[in-house]
């Protein structure tokens, strides 16, 4: 089953369970989508799901942490929970060792020697890890071991 419909079972899960928050959740995520597709005038694929949802759950993440910040504990929990909602439909996250793994082969096979390497690197393991890891975390590590 593809993403876009695992997203739309969800949904007709969640109007018949009356789950208000997934159900919201999901219209979003929809709606996103539905947007790119319109802005694009071309179907979206797996991978432009995908990075929709990244991006969604990078929002919430934010938005929680500043929510907490400011004491608002109850729009925090909002944040959270459709954060939760959001990364059923993502892949497994990598391990770190998993992680380690592909910087390494993808050193290798673009033969990177120095940070001048950085985008080259970047540009092999995106399509690899997007949605399994966050990309400033995976740049972070990269640096590390290119500097």
């Amino acid at each position: 089953m593809s993403l876009i419909e695992r997203l739309k079972e969800a949904q007709k899960d969640a109007m018949r369970a009356k789950d208000k928050v997934r159900l919201g959740t999901i219209r979003m995520a929809l709606a996103e989508v539905k947007q790119k597709e319109v802005d694009t005038r071309e179907a979206v694929t797996e991978s432009d799901i995908i990075a929709i949802l990244t991006k969604m759950v990078k929002q919430r993440k934010d938005a929680h942490a500043q929510f907490e910040a400011a004491g608002r504990q109850d729009l925090a929990d909002q944040e959270a929970a459709e954060m939760v909602v959001l990364q059923e439909f993502l892949p497994q996250a990598l391990t770190d060792a998993e992680l380690e793994a592909l910087i390494s082969q993808a050193m290798q096979e673009t033969g990177a020697a120095g940070m001048q390497d950085m985008g080259k690197v970047m540009a092999w393991l995106k399509p690899q890890v997007q949605g399994r890891t966050d990309m400033g975390q995976l740049s972070g590590k990269i640096k590390a071991k290119l500097g």
